[in-house]
């Protein structure tokens, strides 16, 4: 039986990605396709719903690793992560630029999801009652 900690984790991480793919890729997608379809495209919208979702989730699976594992370690580095989306998204663009957004999203995203991937497969390591 599978806990809410191991999906959690891999719900985090997905969001990450996601996070991840949204701000790399959508911009020359819609680049692409701008001759061929008339998009009204809020940016900003999908940035907060992301956040809106992920945030939880992701403080609830950390939370759990080091209340199941005593690890403060993955946590701090999650912290962290969801941190620099929260200011990629509120202050990125007007402080740093579109260069500096990107790139402080892209850090951000990538320290959410390896922190939730040291998180699961610390679970699966140890083999614990509460993570089996």
């Amino acid at each position: 039986m599978r806990t809410t900690q191991e999906y959690s984790d891999k719900t985090a991480i997905s969001l990450s990605v996601l996070c991840l793919l949204h701000c790399l890729l959508v911009p020359s997608f819609l680049v692409f396709l701008s001759g061929y379809l008339s998009l009204s495209y809020n940016n900003e919208l999908i940035h907060y719903g992301i956040l809106f979702i992920a945030i939880p989730v992701s403080i609830y699976a950390l939370v759990a690793g080091v209340r199941n594992h005593y690890s403060y370690r993955y946590l701090c580095f999650g912290l962290l992560g969801t941190l620099s989306l929260i200011l990629a998204v509120t202050l990125g663009a007007q402080i740093w630029g579109e260069v500096g957004e990107k790139i402080l999203t892209t850090i951000g995203a990538l320290l959410v999801a390896i922190s939730h991937y040291k998180n699961y497969r610390l679970c699966r390591k140890v083999e614990c009652d509460s993570c089996h």
